[in-house]
């Protein structure tokens, strides 16, 4: 299991609070990235990005992930896919994605919006993950004219369901994207989370694989808010800036945007917190396999897990006060671990579970 700090999020975190396991978009701000936020609202500093913060936070990715890129920082997740994805479209292209992907469930029609009808193409594929069978499948449906012609494929990292993309994987789909023309997207909002759970370096699972263009998410590292696009072929940029502004992501005060960032890249604080947040999610999967009824559904790879549980059992928990979803991924319950939950409110559920399994 990877090192955790259990102390340190205890003690942040109330442990009756049961909200906790809903989603990663729960949890506050880490208290790194406060610290950072609060040093850079002191005093005055120039507009739109042209501050020290934006400047320091850019070169620091760009080392991070060994790469002269381009970053640009939005307010959320769908503003970056969806920018991202249209900066890589025309209107009568279309993205191929994974049938469970946040691009095609949870983005209201946003790539599709902000690319003026760029159509989304699902493909099916084991774990959440796309394959080369799967892509070359629809890339080679039909290539008529009445067919939106494939121009991009997006790979979620880490998936809907919890699962990683190893390197070998990511650049036997991103071959064969770039052989027939296609571009690679990634929907990084967990990169985090799978990064540290491979064990690799931020490039061997970006731009070394052959992504063209990462979404890095923030705010589920412990930021308040804010999320990086990063640019990896710097031609693929152009006029991107006037696209975030067009589309309202532009921040007059970017210091507040990017600024959190230095607090949680210094010392490497954002593989701990996602080493943190995987390593809850192993022991709440460790504890359910022992629990009568319980399945997992899907590999526990990152910070997710998603279990069948008996009706009665589930009913048991909401009305103990557990959130939860079970309308995420491909059905189950989905329980998400973060930055700051406690190693005790993952006992406090399991508790509960075995309790009410043998209650039925």
């Amino acid at each position: 299991m990877p090192e955790t700090h259990v102390g340190d999020a205890s003690s942040l975190r109330p442990t009756e609070n049961k909200l906790l396991f809903a989603s990663d978009n729960y949890a506050g701000i880490c208290p790194e990235a406060l610290a950072a936020l609060v040093e850079a609202n002191a005093g005055n500093a120039p507009a739109y990005g042209d501050d020290d913060w934006t400047r320091r936070v850019s070169d620091r990715l760009r080392d991070l992930f060994a790469c002269d890129c381009d970053v640009y920082f939005v307010f959320n997740g769908t503003a970056a896919n969806s920018l991202a994805l249209a900066s890589l479209c025309q209107s009568y292209h279309s993205v191929v994605c994974h049938d469970l992907a946040h691009v095609e469930t949870d983005e209201c029609g946003g790539p599709e919006f902000f690319s003026n009808g760029s159509k989304l193409l699902p493909a099916s594929g084991e774990n959440g993950k796309l394959n080369p069978a799967a892509l070359l499948d629809v890339i080679t449906r039909r290539s008529d004219i009445h067919y939106p012609k494939p121009r991009v494929v997006t790979l979620t990292q880490a998936t809907e369901v919890g699962t990683v993309y190893r390197p070998a994987e990511i650049a036997a789909i991103a071959e064969l994207a770039h052989r027939h023309g296609l571009r690679v997207h990634m929907d990084g909002a967990r990169f985090a989370n799978a990064l540290v759970s491979l064990g690799v370096a931020p490039a061997d699972i970006s731009w070394r694989a052959g992504v063209d263009v990462l979404c890095f998410g923030g705010t589920k590292m412990g930021l308040p808010v804010g999320e990086a696009v990063v640019f990896f072929d710097r031609s693929l940029s152009e006029d991107f800036a006037w696209r975030c502004k067009q589309a309202g992501q532009l921040a007059s005060k970017m210091r507040f945007l990017s600024a959190p960032w230095l607090g949680i890249l210094d010392g490497d604080v954002w593989k701990q917190h996602a080493a943190h947040a995987n390593a809850m999610a192993q022991r709440l999967a460790q504890g359910l396999r022992d629990i009568p009824g319980a399945q997992l559904l899907f590999p526990v790879e990152a910070n997710g897990v998603f279990a069948s549980l008996p009706p009665e059992v589930l009913e048991g928990l909401r009305a103990r006060g557990w959130r939860f979803y079970t309308f995420i991924g491909a059905g189950g319950a989905r329980f998400m671990c973060s930055w700051d939950t406690p190693l005790e409110s993952v006992e406090r559920l399991l508790n509960d579970l075995r309790d009410l399994s043998r209650k039925r």
